[in-house]
């Protein structure tokens, strides 16, 4: 009896031990600052594009803008082999994106998207660029900075602060626009960014004698041959299919939600008060919830119950659609989408950086986040086109469909009784 009394407050010290640490308060900030320009292009832009008649059919085309989330690994080698002279390996390259993010944020609200969509398509795709950048480093970070066995705490913070991250461009910005010009919304979402600038001057590096690969064709092909060593050509092959199907469906039914509420009949104080309040309540619940049970439950496990959860959760917008302008089915709809994009978010993210070796984090989670990002980018591209040919119902009916063959991998990838972390 003493000894079984003895193990249970040990496990109570390490669940306490693997929640309240210094390393989760930095996974808090490096989740907002993430996430802040990501959501800007994803919700304020699309809306901003709408309220100033642009079609929905070039709102879907300017997911394009999104590519650098998609080919980040590319330049992550540089920022692997290279350490500006400031700040350290790792902090200098995120100071660096900071600062051009809120340059780049600012200067985007004066222009006028009826005289100049080309001028906006470039400086989106600069912002896209910078975040994408700071992404790599920011997930190089963290990898280095947490232990196994808080991954998927440490990760589930960061998302869903991540998350939180999306009510300044989609709430906060949203019921703003209906009071201020544009461009005074745009420059009030940049300021955000000084809580990154802020975080990056106020901790330490990860690691304190960091040693960066010695050539550029090290830190090129290392961490390629590294993965494909420790998985087999197989079973690494099926890895990055998973992580390009597992959130197909749930990132194109998010893809146009703000539009798809402003059809509806929903005024943008509406959408900004309502949908994305519950969206940010439900998502970081979810998240946190599934970061703590993952603790005990495990990462496969979690990505098999978190993943039902987020494709029936799609069918939350297509009953929307049928209902119509009900401000309660508007929020319940939302909450539900998200709590099954905040459980299921938090198991894949987790699953990325298990699957990653410290050693080469900064390419193999770009590489790995990348993947992730081609849904979003070309899938979102045609939905709008989508859309105007099949409707909203229907749309989401497609959404839930394509959900599925994730969710039929995890038979290979991660199966339900064998566990990693």
């Amino acid at each position: 009896m003493t000894t079984d009394l003895s193990q249970d407050r040990s496990r109570r010290e390490t669940l306490k031990e693997a929640i309240l640490n210094r390393r989760m308060l930095i996974c808090v900030f490096t989740g907002f600052t993430s996430g802040l320009p990501l959501y800007l292009l994803i919700q304020l832009v699309p809306a901003w594009l709408r309220a100033e008649g642009v079609g929905l059919a070039e709102i879907g085309f300017f997911a394009l803008i999104g590519f650098p989330y998609t080919w980040k690994f590319l330049w992550s080698p540089v920022m692997d082999r290279f350490t500006l002279p400031f700040l350290g390996h790792r902090r200098g390259w995120m100071f660096v994106t900071q600062v051009a993010l809120l340059v780049s944020i600012s200067v985007m609200g004066f222009i006028k998207p009826d005289l100049s969509i080309w001028t906006v398509a470039y400086l989106a795709a600069a912002v896209a660029f910078f975040s994408a950048s700071q992404d790599v480093v920011l997930d190089a970070y963290r990898r280095e900075l947490l232990p196994d066995v808080e991954l998927g705490l440490g990760n589930a913070v960061h998302v869903q602060t991540y998350r939180l991250a999306g009510l300044v461009p989609g709430s906060l910005a949203l019921i703003l626009s209906d009071h201020l010009p544009w461009h005074m919304v745009f420059i009030v979402v940049a300021l955000f960014m000084f809580v990154g600038i802020i975080l990056t001057l106020v901790i330490d590096e990860a690691i304190s004698e960091p040693t960066p690969p010695k050539t550029m064709a090290e830190a090129i092909v290392e961490p390629f041959r590294e993965f494909i060593g420790r998985k087999g050509v197989q079973s690494a092959a099926l890895i990055l299919l998973f992580l390009f199907l597992y959130k197909l469906g749930d990132s194109m039914a998010t893809a146009l939600q703000t539009p798809f509420f402003i059809d509806m009949g929903f005024s943008r104080t509406e959408i900004g008060s309502v949908a994305k309040f519950a969206a940010l309540i439900a998502s970081i619940f979810g998240g946190l919830f599934g970061g703590i049970v993952m603790i005990k439950l495990g990462i496969n496990r979690a990505l098999w119950i978190f993943g039902v959860v987020q494709v029936v959760s799609i069918l939350g917008f297509a009953l929307l659609s049928v209902v119509g302008t009900n401000l309660w089915m508007l929020g319940v709809a939302n909450a539900f989408e998200y709590l099954g994009v905040g459980l299921g978010t938090a198991a894949f993210v987790a699953f990325i950086a298990r699957t990653t070796n410290p050693a080469f984090a900064a390419t193999q989670f770009a590489l790995f986040t990348a993947l992730t990002a081609v849904p979003r980018t070309l899938a979102n591209a045609v939905t709008g086109v989508i859309v105007e040919q099949v409707g909203w119902t229907s749309f989401f009916l497609l959404c839930t469909v394509l959900a599925i063959p994730g969710m039929l991998l995890l038979f290979k990838v991660a199966p339900w009784n064998e566990d990693g972390v």
